[in-house]
């Protein structure tokens, strides 16, 4: 019980002393501004959970540590989860013009639809390689380093991907 109240004293003194900074820190670092507070939140935390925190030499320098650990965590999970795109909004021409078949459009529209569930199925990393080597023309190796996995399972994550978009097509 005494190492919680410890761990919660120097908690309790870090945010006293040294919040601002923290936020400020973790400002400077965060990709999007609204992940701020849950970033700091999850800093204090973590110092929450030490279990001998008397023995820190220096609990600022921890702090900061820890803030940079939880910045770069969860950066990495940022850039493995692709952003939700809809495949609608890929088409430059717009969606009506004097001589189109409504029929065809009407087709056209369910065939994007079907697509984006398409996707909506795959795995996380499944979908960012397909939409990172098909949208954004990233090489293998290119892919593989942004999400951070080897050469090998960046051809398996998009043959999958490939595979499972065909299937749903020819269902349609």
């Amino acid at each position: 019980m005494a190492e919680a109240e410890s761990a919660q004293e120097l908690v309790t003194g870090l945010v006293a002393s040294h919040g601002t900074q923290l936020r400020r820190f973790v400002f400077a670092r965060a990709r999007n501004v609204a992940d701020v507070p849950d970033i700091v939140q999850e800093v204090y935390l973590r110092m929450l959970r030490i279990s001998n925190a008397d023995s820190i030499r220096s609990p600022e320098a921890y702090l900061f540590t820890v803030a940079q650990h939880v910045v770069q965590q969860h950066t990495m999970r940022q850039s493995a989860t692709p952003p939700t795109i809809q495949l609608a909004q890929l088409l430059n021409e717009p969606a009506t013009t004097h001589d189109a078949d409504p029929g065809l459009a009407l087709e056209a529209q369910q065939c994007l639809e079907g697509m984006q569930l398409a996707l909506e199925e795959l795995s996380p990393k499944a979908r960012a390689t397909f939409m990172l080597h098909r949208r954004d023309g990233l090489s293998f190796d290119e892919i593989a380093a942004r999400l951070e996995t080897s050469r090998p399972m960046v051809k398996k994550y998009l043959m999958k991907a490939l595979l499972h978009l065909r299937l749903r097509l020819q269902q349609a």
